[in-house]
């Protein structure tokens, strides 16, 4: 199994800034591409964005396009997600996810069922 542990949420004005970070354990070897999520009250889950682990290809929600950037340290097993301008709408529990799956970041971020390990979430509340 894929062990996934998020960190770096808390509470932030808007136009704030945060970093998340997600770090994996386990039979990190079978990662593809790793993912963050999100999920307001109330919502759906949503694709934020996608790296994938050998290349380091991105991808991006529009929502959030120019304003977040994902990155990962291989060495470190870590992805990160760093969250700039950040909006009310912002507001929810970010999830980190890990793929086995061997297709594109693109094709990934609208298969949330590809990813099979999840981490537990961390909040991340933006105020006006």
């Amino acid at each position: 199994q894929v062990q996934l542990v998020e960190s770096g949420g808390g509470l932030v004005q808007a136009g704030g800034s945060l970093r998340l970070s997600c770090a994996a354990s386990g039979r990190t070897f079978s990662i593809y591409a790793m993912g963050w999520f999100r999920q307001a009250p109330g919502k759906e889950r949503e694709f934020v964005a996608a790296i994938s682990w050998s290349i380091g290809s991105t991808h991006y929600a529009d929502s959030v396009k120019g304003r977040f950037t994902i990155s990962r340290d291989n060495a470190k097993n870590t992805v990160y997600l760093q969250m700039n301008s950040l909006k009310p709408e912002d507001t929810a529990v970010y999830y980190c996810a890990s793929t086995t799956a061997r297709v594109g970041i693109v094709v990934v971020s609208g298969r949330p069922d590809l990813f099979s390990s999840w981490g537990q979430g961390t909040q991340v509340t933006v105020s006006s």
